[in-house]
């Protein structure tokens, strides 16, 4: 399938860009893209599967780098860990790893993703020209798309008063709250699209991926 060798070599790519970076990249990076690496995943038909779409290693390829901003801009005075204490309502729900169909989880991730699309708003409040945040936005909406022609019934756009009250129910007037919020959406964000992945996979191919850490803050970094 060509789609899947163009994952293939993305996922590699990925490994190598974040490496150039300086980044000790864990081997769950290549384990989430390429799925299951027993022999029989090469039996496994992956044309028109969302979880074998490039979108899911081109913004985990991105958010992947949020740990190096977050270090660099607050150096020794804090650690990436620290944005274990930021949580708050507006961060989406992920699809569980069982009791839920294929269409449930499908929903629940056209809803996170949509949600994002209004968090990573904040972020740019924040951080204007996020490169980070500039790089996955089109990706987002693609993967939106791609759910979208899958089952319309299955996506539903934030209205504007809706997008509006989430803003600012996160709005804090203490700069460094802001930050930190700022900094938790990626995190999350990161890490909801590496569940997502899986639980979607598990779903369309029928098979049981290797089980990941599931705590919210997991990095794809050595600490």
């Amino acid at each position: 399938c060509t789609e899947a060798k163009f994952l293939s070599t993305l996922t590699l790519l990925t490994a190598l860009l974040l490496c150039a970076l300086g980044a000790p990249v864990e081997t769950e990076v290549t384990d989430i893209l390429a799925g299951d690496s027993s022999g029989e995943e090469e039996d496994v038909v992956t044309h028109g599967l969302l979880s074998a779409s490039p979108f899911w290693g081109l913004i985990l390829g991105a958010t992947a780098r949020h740990q190096k901003e977050f270090e660099e801009e607050f150096k020794s005075e804090m650690t990436y860990y620290y944005l274990d204490n930021y949580r708050f309502p507006a961060i989406p729900a992920g699809c569980p790893t069982s009791n839920f169909s294929k269409e449930a989880c499908l929903k629940r991730l056209a809803e996170g993703l949509n949600t994002y699309m209004v968090l990573l708003m904040y972020v740019e409040q924040e951080y204007p020209n996020n490169a980070i945040v500039m790089e996955i936005k089109p990706y987002n909406i693609r993967l939106i798309n791609l759910i979208k022609e899958k089952n319309p019934r299955l996506v539903t756009n934030m209205t504007s008063s809706q997008q509006e009250k989430l803003l600012s129910d996160l709005n804090n007037p203490i700069p460094f709250e802001r930050k930190m919020t700022a900094h938790c959406i990626l995190r999350q964000f990161h890490n909801f699209l590496r569940d997502g992945i899986v639980a979607v996979r598990k779903r369309e191919r029928g098979r049981t991926s290797r089980d990941l850490p599931h705590d919210k803050c997991f990095t794809f970094y050595h600490s």
